[in-house]
């Protein structure tokens, strides 16, 4: 495999994204932008990895964000009820094994899941150019069907924005200043030839850090994340628009005033 260094860049963009940390059981919160554990997890289905299967060299892949399109957040209010009219199982377990019900008896269950909506990102992802371009054609024939951080969140549109190499490709923050601005047309409205967007690196002399690097997808371990360390920036990026046109000078309403 060449080790020459490459950069992968995907478009994350659909009508829903949630890309969650720790946060479980009723209360499943999205973070404001994709998470490495996300990401890896749709690098590896697409690879058609199995959840005990390693993730060591996905996980080495140096990650950046670019905000195209912050979207906003959606809470989706669940109501879980057991069709017979049955109680709820509890957490607890009998001598046997088997669930509790509750007691008092509890019919209906509440829980709450939150989504980033019309949200667009740029990924730029960075590793060695025999496993930058094998992942590249994994996600233009995935293994399995891909997902914005959650199932029921398909992207809508084709992940893959290139690859690049050489100068391009030497550092995370060059990488994501390559492609044009890719929010949606009601978004880039009104526009000069370019903007100024968020981005969060990867990067060993950041001063933030995220804990969101998945150590294993296997359930029976229990999986678990560690922490790397970050930065955020901002990154100005061509719109693909022309500059508007400059405001004629020959006019000046003083003149018949001599």
């Amino acid at each position: 495999m060449t080790l020459t260094p490459a950069v992968l860049l995907l478009r994350l963009a659909g009508p829903l994204q949630s890309w969650g940390g720790s946060s479980e059981y009723n209360r499943r919160e999205t973070r404001s932008q994709p998470t490495k554990s996300g990401v890896t997890g749709l690098l590896a289905a697409a690879c058609g990895r199995r959840r005990d299967e390693p993730i060591t060299d996905l996980v080495g892949l140096r990650m950046g964000v670019r905000v195209d399109q912050p979207g906003s957040l959606l809470r989706d209010y669940h109501t879980v009820s057991d069709h017979r009219g049955r109680p709820l199982p509890s957490s607890q377990v009998n001598a046997t094994g088997r669930q509790k019900p509750t007691s008092p008896a509890k019919y209906t269950h509440v829980t709450h899941r939150y989504y980033l909506q019309d949200a667009v990102f740029v990924v730029a992802l960075q590793g060695p150019q025999g496993l930058i371009e094998g992942l590249g054609q994994a996600l233009r024939n995935p293994a399995f069907p891909l997902a914005l951080g959650r199932r029921s969140c398909p992207p809508s549109r084709p992940l893959p924005l290139g690859i690049r190499y050489g100068d391009d490709a030497r550092d995370l923050e060059t990488a994501l200043r390559t492609p044009h601005w890719q929010a949606a047309d009601h978004q880039r409205r009104a526009t000069g030839p370019d903007v100024r967007l968020a981005a969060t690196l990867e990067d060993p002399d950041g001063d933030d850090t995220a804990t969101d690097v998945p150590l294993s997808f296997d359930l029976r371990t229990g999986g678990g994340l560690t922490t790397r360390i970050i930065r955020h920036t901002w990154l100005t990026v061509p719109t693909g628009q022309p500059a508007a046109p400059t405001p004629a000078t020959d006019h000046d309403p003083f003149a018949l005033l001599g």
